[in-house]
């Protein structure tokens, strides 16, 4: 039986370098590409009628659509509609990268740290970007709150500069944490079953309820994944 680690083995693909770089296509770069391909045909072909009953496809898709519109609007305010289209994008991207990650012998690429931190890095520098955008230097007032006392700012600057740039990794880990040892007990518990055989109903029916705790989980992440980035945007548009 393979290892419970070796699901996490990052493969090439095409072998390809350039410059001496290694830039090969790998099985991770292809479940992200097929990630982003599905999202885009869903959306695509849920809503290319646009009925106005709509079925169970087109439903599906406003469903989404609705909620990742009110999670924005209900964290970040009308100010954050014009950021829609990528926190929607981020938010579909994350979850069907998890959803795939549940396919027998499939690749989760968002079970990789590197992955991940790209994602909170791109966010994190974004988030930063709008800021200064909207606030000019007066952005550095992230770091000491209004209405603290003066004398309190050798300790909360650096408390709140820490916890700052603390961000993409805090989003980074969590998201790593949780598809890493969720699949990771799936394949313990799934090789106890295929060891013990006939005998191994507790341990399939622990599997089963494990496997159905799992898929809430990869949805459950990638609202979380989201969620944080929504208050980050709100920090950066509205301060504290």
């Amino acid at each position: 039986m393979a290892g419970p680690l070796e699901q996490f083995e990052i493969k090439p693909l095409a072998e390809l370098s350039v410059a001496g770089i290694d830039v090969s296509f790998t099985n991770s770069a292809l479940w992200m590409v097929l990630a982003a391909v599905l999202v885009t045909c869903f959306m695509t072909l849920s809503m290319r009628r646009g009925a106005l009953v709509p079925g169970r496809w087109q439903g599906a898709a406003e469903v989404m659509y609705e909620f990742v519109a009110n999670m924005l609007k209900d964290n970040v305010g009308t100010a954050g509609r014009k950021y829609f289209p990528f926190i929607f994008t981020l938010f579909m991207f994350v979850m069907f990268g998890n959803l795939l990650g549940m396919i027998p012998h499939s690749f989760t690429f968002t079970s990789h740290i590197a992955v991940n931190f790209a994602l909170a890095l791109v966010i994190f520098v974004g988030v930063t970007v709008i800021g200064f955008m909207r606030h000019g230097t007066h952005y550095f007032r992230m770091f000491f709150p209004e209405g603290a006392p003066i004398a309190t700012a050798i300790i909360l600057i650096p408390i709140e500069i820490i916890s700052y740039f603390s961000r993409p990794f805090s989003l980074a880990i969590r998201l790593f944490a949780n598809m890493t040892v969720g699949h990771i007990m799936l394949k313990v518990i799934g090789g106890f079953v295929g060891l013990i055989g006939i005998l191994g109903v507790l341990p399939f029916a622990l599997l089963t309820g494990i496997t159905v705790l799992e898929f809430g989980i990869a949805a459950l992440q990638a609202y979380v994944f989201t969620i944080l980035t929504c208050i980050y945007l709100h920090d950066a548009i509205h301060m504290h």
